[in-house]
Order: C-alpha cells, then sequence, then structure tokens
C-alpha cells in the first residue's frame, strides 16, 4: 500500500487535458449489455471503478480488454444475469446494471451496492419505476431477484431527480415494448452522454438535459464507438487547486456549461475565467474571498461531489463561507481531517461554517471517501510543510492519476510506501 506525499505553498501554473468522466463511463458501461455487440470507449478512464465494471461486465460473460487508452466491450457472447455479492459492493453504482440486464434477458440477480459511506442513498426509486414497467422485484437474504417477462413502456414520475434511477429507467426503456415517457429525469450532463452514447448505438432516446426524457424501446441495438465527456468533478478539484494555491491553469477537454454553479462560485471568491469550447482557464488572486452560502443541489445548481473540495478552497479565504449540504447526510467526514491542518470549520447537522485562518501547515490525514480525500490535496497544497494522506484507494476510485496531474501543474506530489 502507498500514500501521498504533499509539499505545497506553491502556485500551480501550467495546462493539463481532463480525464473522460467517471460519473459518465460506468453507465455507458453497463449499456453496452444492450448492444450484444462490441463497443469502444475511446479514452476511457482507467479508475478503480472502472476495473470493478469491468469486472462485472466480464463476469457476466462479455470479452473486456484495453486496447491503448480505449476499453472495448464485446456482450455478443454474454449469458449471465447474476452479480455476486463482492463484485457487488466494489462500486456505489453497480445497481446501474440492474436496468440493461432486465432489457436484455427479463431477469437479473444482484445484492445492494457498495462504494463511499456517504449516508443512506437508498435505490427505492429505480425499484418502483422498474415495477412499473412490468418487472416483478423481490429480497431474497439480501440479494434483489428481479424478473421480467415482458418489460412495457410507461409514464414514470420520479418525486427527485436521482441521476441513477433516470440512467436505470433509460436503460430499462431500451427493451420494453412501446414509449417510456420519463417527467422529473436528472438534467446533469451525464444523463446526456449516456442518450449520446445510447443513440449512436441505434436506440430512440430524446430529451435528456431537461425534465422529460422519452425512450422508444425495442429498437435493434448495434455496437458503436464513444469518447465520454470530461470529467467535470475532476476538472472542479484542479480549478480549486489553481485558485486556493493562486495560480493559473487552463483545462482542455472539458465543457463551461457543465462547471457554471462552480465556475461562479471561484469567480466571487475573486477568481478571473475564461472559456472557449472544450477550453477552461482560471487565474486566482493572491488571497481567495469568502463566498457568503453555497449551498448543493441537483444539476445545474452546486455539485454535491465538489462541496468538500471547495471547501478545502475556502479555509484560507478572507472571510467565512457557509456550506449547506442538501443532498446527503455524512458529506462532512472530511472535515476533522482539515483541521488537522488548522483549519477553522464549525459542523452542525447538514451545515458547515468555514472560517478563514491565515495559513494551514502540513499533516498526516486519511482519506474518509472519493471527494473528501481530493479535498486533502487542495488542503495540502496550501500549506508549506509536507503532509501525508492515507487510504487514498479512496482517491484512486475518482482520479486516474491525481499526482501525475498536479506534478504536470508544478506541484510537489508523489506517493510513498505505507510504513
Amino acid at each position: 500500500m502507498s500514500h501521498l506525499r504533499i509539499t505545497g505553498g506553491r502556485p500551480l501554473r501550467g495546462e493539463i487535458a481532463v480525464q473522460g468522466a467517471k460519473n459518465s463511463v460506468l453507465p455507458i458501461l453497463s449499456a453496452t449489455i444492450l448492444s450484444a455487440d462490441a463497443c469502444r470507449i475511446r479514452c476511457c478512464p482507467r479508475l478503480d471503478d472502472v476495473d470493478a465494471a469491468a469486472e462485472i461486465l466480464a463476469y457476466l460473460g462479455c470479452a473486456v480488454r484495453w486496447e491503448g487508452g480505449d476499453l472495448v466491450v464485446d456482450s455478443s457472447r454474454m449469458t449471465g444475469c447474476h452479480i455476486p455479492r463482492y463484485l457487488m459492493e466494489k462500486m456505489r453504482s453497480s445497481v446501474i446494471f440492474l436496468g440493461p440486464l432486465l432489457a436484455r434477458f427479463g431477469e437479473a440477480s444482484l445484492s445492494y451496492p457498495g462504494g463511499c459511506q456517504l449516508g443512506p442513498r437508498p435505490i427505492d426509486l429505480h425499484l418502483q419505476a422498474l415495477r412499473e414497467m412490468g418487472a416483478e422485484i423481490r429480497e431474497d437474504g439480501g440479494r434483489l431477484l428481479c424478473r421480467a417477462r415482458r418489460l412495457r413502456g410507461a409514464e414514470i414520475s420520479l418525486p427527485i431527480p436521482s441521476v441513477g434511477a433516470t440512467e436505470n429507467i433509460l436503460l430499462a426503456g431500451c427493451g420494453a415494448a412501446g414509449t417510456t415517457i420519463l417527467s422529473g429525469a436528472a438534467r446533469e450532463p451525464e444523463i446526456e452522454d449516456l442518450q449520446s452514447f445510447l443513440v449512436r448505438c441505434g436506440a430512440q432516446v430524446s430529451g435528456a438535459g431537461g425534465h422529460t426524457v422519452a425512450v422508444v424501446g425495442k429498437q435493434p441495438l448495434h455496437g458503436c464507438q464513444h469518447r465520454c465527456i470530461g470529467d467535470r468533478i475532476a476538472a472542479a478539484t484542479y480549478l480549486c487547486a489553481a485558485a486556493a494555491t493562486g495560480g493559473q491553469i487552463a483545462l482542455l477537454g472539458v465543457e463551461q456549461r457543465h462547471l457554471g454553479a462552480v465556475c461562479r462560485v471561484l469567480q466571487r471568491c475573486g477568481c478571473t475565467m475564461r472559456h472557449e469550447e472544450g477550453f477552461l482557464a482560471l487565474r486566482g488572486p493572491e488571497r481567495l474571498r469568502g463566498a457568503n452560502i453555497i449551498a448543493t443541489a441537483p444539476f445545474p445548481g452546486f455539485p454535491t461531489d465538489a462541496q468538500a473540495i471547495l471547501m478545502a478552497t475556502l479555509c484560507r479565504a478572507d472571510g467565512a463561507t457557509m456550506m449547506v449540504e442538501n443532498l446527503f447526510d455524512s458529506r462532512f467526514r472530511h472535515v476533522p481531517e482539515l483541521r488537522r491542518m488548522g483549519a477553522h470549520i464549525r459542523c452542525q447537522g447538514r451545515t458547515a461554517v468555514v472560517y478563514g485562518v491565515d495559513a494551514l501547515h502540513g499533516a498526516a490525514m486519511r482519506a474518509t471517501d472519493l471527494r473528501g480525500g481530493a479535498a486533502l490535496v487542495v488542503a495540502a497544497l496550501q500549506a508549506e510543510e509536507p503532509s501525508a494522506i492515507y487510504e487514498i484507494h479512496h482517491i484512486q476510485r475518482g482520479y486516474e492519476d491525481i499526482a501525475r496531474d498536479i506534478r504536470a501543474l508544478g506541484g510537489h506530489i508523489d506517493f510513498a510506501a505505507d510504513g
């Protein structure tokens, strides 16, 4: 095992390409099941969660191989529809395999998913929607046994814009007889990317990115080549790291409209930004200003995945910032680790107030989850003394090589053996 060693205190400067989006590639990998053909995911990010998805596909009988930076999945000889517990528990989004398995085989057997422990994230919305489409679902010893003699299109309304439920409904709808109309859909850019992939495979899906999505099912699907959008949370991480260190960076392969809420907050804090298609640049001030109040919300609101990262960014800001977490119960687990560096943060329930301090100092810290771990990296880059971050497997679930990218921007970061 290894940990990250970081010595901060210097501005990040330079230009890097942003990896493919983790939250885009995972549902797309599950969607390859529907094609019964070979699909090539170009410039696929090499992440632990991608490895877990590939392992699930291989277990189900798909041929999965890396060709350079592309991941090729051939599901033509796939026969399995049972996913064992040890594979389901490797990532939270593993439930996304339920919709395509039902659509192609009419049955699926899997356990509840794993991943970061951020509080309850029930899959009730997924199950209720699939039941409305004709699936029979029962629980037996912690496993979900699902069968659909005949999936049918339905009019479904989600009470909250769940990203995972939206994706599962789209995928199941591709194999349902008739048309599925989903109201209250999640609007995240990753939903639009999933639609783009499905359309390339021959599916009739429209409306992604809006509140209502339509799927005309039972269309003959085929393989395709697809390149995922840039990862907006990885991009937000590097923008925040540059802002926190008074740096100046440019990111390639990312769309500003996917990061609108994050960019607006950073500009409010004193950063200067400019963008063109597929290009986003930031110049940070000598010292950031507090952002007053930030509340997480579904897209296009401020993303919950960027909350911890921005909190670390504002630990040395001039003034205070109140952060309200509206989506998850346990998303302040990184706060005790930031306090080890001298951060002044008070928490109560789903609200945290960050009071800017003059300086952060180096410390040994533990990543508690994916985005909390990235927040510790951003904090450590602000301290002139060395810091160590342990349990970095959390970070590796969502960042292809965070040390490589930070080094490319002039940061002092590397891996060191535990011991």
